[in-house]
C-alpha cells in the first residue's frame, strides 16, 4: 500500500537560533554559547553545574530541558520544564516546548495540555496551535486538529505546514478535493518544499489523475532525488498505468522508504542479491516473502521461471502457508519464516522477481498447478458443509483486522448483506471477524461460519475448491480463490492497488477472475447492484 502522507513538523523555540542573552550570569552565557554551536553534551554540563549551585535558576532549566529534546532524553525534558515552570509559571514558550517532548513520548494528552496552557497565555500563539492540531490529529480527533490549524491560519495566513497538515487530515476523512485545494495554496506559499508536491501528488493518484500524480512525484525527485516515497508512489503509478518496465525499477525503492509497511520485510543477508543478471546453473537461491499473505501467493509462481535457469530453489514463507506451498512447483525446499535456513548462493524478494524477469502484460507467467487443497481437506469440508442444494458462493468482505488500508478496500457485512441473492448458500470464507461484524453474522445462520476451524490455508483452499463462485474484496482469499482457478469475483475500490490495474473487468493474474470496480470514490452501491443481478442469475 501506499505510503502515508508526510507530516510537516514543528520547532522549539527560545533554543539554538534565539537572539536572546541571558542576564546576569556569565555562566549561562557561556553554556548558551556552546548551545548554539551544538556542543549539547558541553552546555549540558554547564547547566547542571549552575543548577547545583542555583537550583531554581530559570534559565539554566529552560535550556537544560532545549538540551534533552535535541538529545531525545524527553522524559528528562519534560521533568526539567515542569520545574522551570514552577519557578515561572507565567511562560507559555515553556509549555510549548514540554508539549513537544510530551509529543515525543507519544503521550499526546499530556502535550494537549501543554499546548492549550500556551495558548491561555499567549492567544496569538500560533505554532501552539499548529501543534495542538497535530496532537489533535494523532488522537483521531480531526475535526477538532481541523479548527486548531484553521486558528493557525487565521493568525499567520501563510503558514504553509498548516495548509499541509490540513490537506493531510481532509485526505483521511476521504475530501479528496478539499486536500488537493489546501496542497495547493501550501505549494503557492513555499514552491520549493518536497513534501508538498509528495503529498499532492498522493491525492492525484487517490483522484486516478495518474499523468498529474506522476508530475508531482518528479517534482518532487527533482528537489531531492533520494526521496524514497516519491519514487514508490511513482513506480505504483506506473504499475496502475501497465507500464511495468518503469514499475518494477521504481517498486525497488521500497526498502528505502521507512514509512511503508512493508520495509520491516528487508532482510540483512550477506548473500548477494539476485535480479536476474548471475548465472544460477548449479546455484542455491533463496526466495522469500516480504509482505503480506496475498502477494506471497500471488508472487510465489515465479519460483518455477527461477528453477528453470538451473537452480535449486529455497522458499521462505509466513507459518500459515507452509503447508499449502509444500508441493510448489519449482520449490526444492520450503520453510517458515524464522527457521534456520541452509546455505544458499543468491536470494531475492518474491516481489523483486518480476523486475529480474523483465515481466510485462504479456509475460506474467501462469499460477502454479500444484497450490490445490489436500484431498483429506476436501473430504472434511464436504462433511462440515453437507449435502450441496443451491448454489454455494464463499464470501470474504474484509480483510485482515491488523491490516493497513483496510478500511478503504473493506466492506462490512451489514453493507453486503441486502445485496446477497436469495436461493444461494453462503459459505464465510473469513478466519477473523471485525468487532462491528460479530453480531450481524451470529443473527444470519443462513451464512455458514467456521472461524477457528480454518487452521491454515490449506482448509481455506479446500473450501474455496468446493464452491462455485467466490466473492472477495482485496485480500490474501481472493489471491489463493485465483490461484486454485476458483470463478473469483473481486471488489475493488475506487483507487485499486496497482496489482488490479485499471478500467478492465479481467485480471492479467488470474484468468478466472471477474472485477467489480467502484465507479465513485467510497461508493459501493453502484458495484453493488452489479454483483446482485450476476448473483440473481446463478440463483435461478
Amino acid at each position: 500500500m501506499p505510503d502515508q502522507p508526510e507530516i510537516s513538523k514543528e520547532k522549539m523555540v527560545g533554543t539554538k537560533n534565539s537572539q536572546e542573552r541571558f542576564e546576569p550570569d556569565a555562566l549561562v552565557q557561556q553554556g548558551f554559547i556552546l548551545h548554539q554551536q551544538g556542543k549539547l553534551h558541553e552546555a549540558q554540563a554547564i547547566y547542571e553545574h549552575l543548577l547545583n549551585i542555583q537550583p531554581n535558576h530559570f534559565d539554566a532549566l529552560q535550556l537544560l530541558g532545549a538540551v534533552f529534546v535535541a538529545t531525545r532524553h524527553h522524559a528528562q525534558a519534560v521533568d526539567i520544564f515542569t520545574k522551570a515552570l514552577e519557578v515561572n509559571p507565567d511562560r507559555a514558550d515553556i509549555y510549548y516546548n514540554q508539549g513537544i517532548a510530551l509529543k515525543e513520548l507519544r503521550d499526546w494528552d499530556g502535550a494537549l495540555l501543554s499546548y492549550g496552557k500556551a495558548i491561555s497565555i499567549k492567544p496569538d500563539y500560533v505554532e501552539a496551535y499548529y501543534n495542538q492540531g497535530n496532537a489533535l490529529q494523532e488522537l483521531q480527533r480531526l475535526d477538532e486538529a481541523l479548527l486548531s490549524y484553521d486558528k493557525a491560519i487565521s493568525i499567520k495566513p501563510d503558514y504553509a505546514e498548516a495548509y499541509n497538515n490540513r490537506g493531510n487530515i481532509l485526505r483521511e476523512l476521504k475530501r479528496l478535493d478539499e486536500a488537493l485545494v489546501n496542497y495547493d495554496k501550501a505549494i503557492s506559499i513555499q514552491p520549493h518544499q518536497v513534501v508538498l508536491y509528495y503529498n499532492r501528488g498522493n491525492i492525484l493518484r487517490e483522484l486516478k489523475r495518474l499523468d498529474e500524480a506522476l508530475v508531482n512525484y518528479d517534482k518532487a525527485i527533482s528537489i531531492n532525488p533520494d526521496h524514497a516515497g516519491a519514487h514508490w508512489n511513482r513506480s505504483l503509478c506506473h504499475l496502475l498505468k501497465g507500464d511495468f518496465s518503469a514499475g518494477w525499477q521504481g517498486y525497488e525503492w521500497r526498502w528505502k522508504n521507512e514509512n511503508a509497511s512493508h520495509a520491516s520485510g528487508n532482510r540483512s543477508f550477506t548473500e548477494p542479491l539476485w535480479l536476474g543478471q548471475e548465472d544460477l546453473n548449479n546455484k542455491t537461491i533463496l526466495l522469500y516473502a516480504e509482505q503480506g499473505l496475498g502477494d506471497t501467493i500471488q508472487f510465489c509462481r515465479y519460483a518455477t521461471k527461477v528453477s528453470k535457469l538451473g537452480a535449486k530453489v529455497i522458499l521462505e514463507v509466513q507459518q500459515p502457508l507452509l503447508k499449502l506451498l509444500t508441493r510448489l512447483e519449482g520449490v526444492d525446499e520450503i520453510f517458515s519464516r524464522g527457521d534456520l535456513l541452509p546455505h544458499f548462493d543468491y536470494q531475492c524478494p518474491l516481489l523483486s522477481l518480476p523486475l529480474a524477469f523483465k515481466t510485462d502484460l504479456q509475460s506474467i507467467p501462469p499460477t502454479s498447478r500444484n497450490i490445490r487443497a489436500d484431498k483429506e481437506k476436501i473430504t472434511k469440508w464436504e462433511t462440515l458443509l453437507g449435502e450441496r442444494t443451491k448454489p454455494r458462493v464463499g464470501i470474504a468482505w474484509s480483510g485482515g483486522t491488523m491490516l493497513k488500508n483496510v478500511f478503504n478496500r473493506s466492506l462490512t457485512l451489514s453493507e453486503i448483506l441486502p445485496y446477497l441473492a436469495s436461493n444461494v448458500e453462503y459459505v464465510s470464507l473469513q478466519k477473523e471477524i471485525r468487532d462491528v461484524d460479530k453480531t450481524l453474522l451470529n443473527q444470519h445462520s443462513e451464512i455458514k461460519h467456521f472461524g477457528e476451524a480454518l487452521e491454515d490455508f490449506t482448509d481455506t483452499a479446500a473450501l474455496c475448491e468446493l464452491m462455485d463462485i467466490v466473492i472477495s474484496v482485496d485480500t490474501s482469499v481472493a489471491h489463493l480463490a485465483g490461484t486454485v482457478g476458483i470463478n473469483t469475483w473481486v471488489l475493488l475500490p475506487y483507487s485499486p492497488d496497482w496489482r488490479w490495474l485499471l478500467d478492465s473487468n479481467e485480471s492479467p493474474w488470474y484468468p478466472s477472475m471477474k472485477l467489480y470496480r467502484q465507479e465513485k470514490k467510497m461508493d459501493w452501491d453502484g458495484t453493488l447492484d452489479t454483483l446482485m443481478s450476476d448473483l440473481e442469475k446463478i440463483a435461478k
